[in-house]
């Protein structure tokens, strides 16, 4: 047997009619090694990947051993997966390679629709992660468990639960949107009776565990997702270690799914530094594609997180990106979504719903609009990371181009400044500053509400100006005053 060694790059080009997702390479020279069937678990539970026999690693090098009985092996191997060992029926895919080194045996574990998928016992129950096979949680295994039947939990009806604890407020507002954005929807016709039946909030009078999460009380909410809530963060840095403080708004605890829709909205609105030209239902995709892209993935965050989870949905705006974070594994691989936008909503009745109303056009997951709205804005994608039990969406921000204003040299600017030179700012810039001329003591948590922004984008507006020595502050945040340095 030859001695080649190989960096994994040579070793895929060796290996050239392989699709590689993610490969596991094992010695084998003593037979099938133990640890064998927990990388086998852990693709099954993840994402799929390939078991390659006869290739020693060593660090990032990889050398061909090669097998001196491949036919057994493979026969021993693929018999185990199809026998008792496992608590499903593994059929991997199997190729053999003859090279002067030696002969290799390769196996695709697939992705498995009948998770977890463990050997022996549930406890050898295996995931796979950056750093190779690791042992699942008890809060992993019942995710899998829930993903067996995706799309199937919400849809449920809660005994003891009904009508009576519907957030009447919100039925009312639902209903007065759709009529208002959708006057031609026949639910429009209905009584509360036969549209709860209809969009099955209730089932025979019971409630869904969707209707109660889209339009129901609170306290009933709580009763039955413990600590339900959306998490919802403005963070003044680019990481949440160094700032200081640790946010500067969260949002408070709303009714159900529909309030925090539109709360959620609001402040995602107010961190794109937008002028407020919206209109009540939020529809302004003609001018703030943006707007729209990120109102795609709040809809996808709520329409596909998995409730039942001990993880929790949040959404956090830092300066220099948006991260939408949703508990709950995908369908299909992620590739796999984003080019076909396969419509399997992990909350059918929900998604429905959010048609209903216009805010969501299928199932799907909105790959497209996102990449497309977000992109016409910055130039940029945003990024998409799929775990086998959440998915993170980041959408990295970019100031806008204005149009600038200039306001010219100006006497009695700034001590020692320019006479007849040119300062430029923007429309926005100008908003902030004629807030501190008719109010040097205005504080900038009154300034982002005088403009329906955050106090992140306020905050960017208040440091151009500082820089272009058009204000200054005098004194501490709190007892002290803003100081124009240069009237405009």
């Amino acid at each position: 047997m030859g001695n080649e060694i190989m960096n994994k790059q040579e070793l895929v080009r060796k290996l050239v009619d392989i699709e590689w997702e993610d490969f596991e390479v094992k010695d084998a020279s003593g037979g099938l090694p133990k640890n064998i069937w927990e990388t086998v678990s852990a693709f099954s539970n993840t994402a799929g990947g390939w078991i390659i026999l006869g290739v020693q690693q060593q660090g990032k090098q990889f050398h061909i051993k090669g097998l001196s009985s491949p036919d057994k092996m493979e026969q021993d191997f693929t018999n185990t997966l199809r026998g008792e060992k496992f608590n499903v029926k593994i059929r991997p895919v199997c190729k053999k390679y003859n090279f002067s080194e030696g002969i290799l045996l390769a196996f695709y574990i697939p992705l498995s629709n009948k998770k977890p998928v463990y050997y022996n016992t549930l406890s050898n129950t295996f995931v796979r992660t950056a750093s190779g096979d690791q042992r699942a949680t008890k809060e992993e295994i019942d995710a899998m468990f829930r993903d067996q039947a995706f799309g199937t939990q919400t849809d449920k009806v809660i005994d003891g639960y009904a009508v009576k604890d519907l957030h009447k407020p919100s039925v009312e507002q639902y209903r007065e949107y759709v009529q208002r954005i959708n006057p031609a929807q026949p639910y429009n016709r209905l009584t509360n009776k036969d549209l709860f039946e209809k969009l099955r909030i209730t089932d025979k009078g019971r409630l869904t565990y969707s209707g109660l999460l889209f339009l129901g009380n609170n306290d009933a909410i709580q009763s039955v997702f413990t600590d339900f809530r959306i998490d919802y963060f403005e963070i003044p840095a680019t990481d949440y270690a160094s700032a200081n403080p640790r946010y500067t708004f969260r949002l408070e605890e709303q009714e159900n799914i529909w309030q925090y829709f539109f709360a959620l909205f609001d402040r995602l609105r107010r961190s794109l530094d937008l002028p407020f030209k919206l209109s009540a239902e939020g529809f302004a995709a003609e001018d703030y594609p943006q707007l729209e892209a990120l109102r795609e993935a709040l809809v996808n965050l709520l329409m596909h997180t998995d409730y039942f989870s001990p993880a929790k949905p949040r959404i956090r705006v830092f300066t220099n990106r948006i991260e939408f974070f949703n508990p709950g594994g995908l369908p299909k691989p992620l590739a796999t979504i984003m080019r076909e936008d396969i419509s399997i909503p992990r909350n059918g009745i929900i998604a429905k719903l959010f048609r209903v109303a216009r805010l969501a056009e299928n199932g799907g997951y909105g790959f497209d609009k996102m990449i497309k709205g977000w992109k016409s804005f910055t130039g940029s994608k945003p990024k998409f990371e799929a775990t086998f039990d959440s998915l993170k969406a980041t959408f990295y921000l970019q100031e806008q181009n204005e149009a600038p204003i200039d306001i010219g040299g100006q006497k009695g600017g700034q001590k020692g400044g320019q006479k007849g030179g040119q300062k430029i700012i923007t429309e926005r810039q100008k908003e902030v500053y004629d807030l501190i001329k008719n109010n040097p003591s205005i504080s900038r948590e009154a300034m982002a509400e005088a403009l329906s922004i955050n106090v992140s984008a306020l905050r960017k507006r208040l440091d151009a100006l500082r820089k272009k020595s058009i204000i200054e502050r005098v004194g501490p945040a709190k007892g002290g005053y803003w100081k124009v340095l240069t009237e405009i």
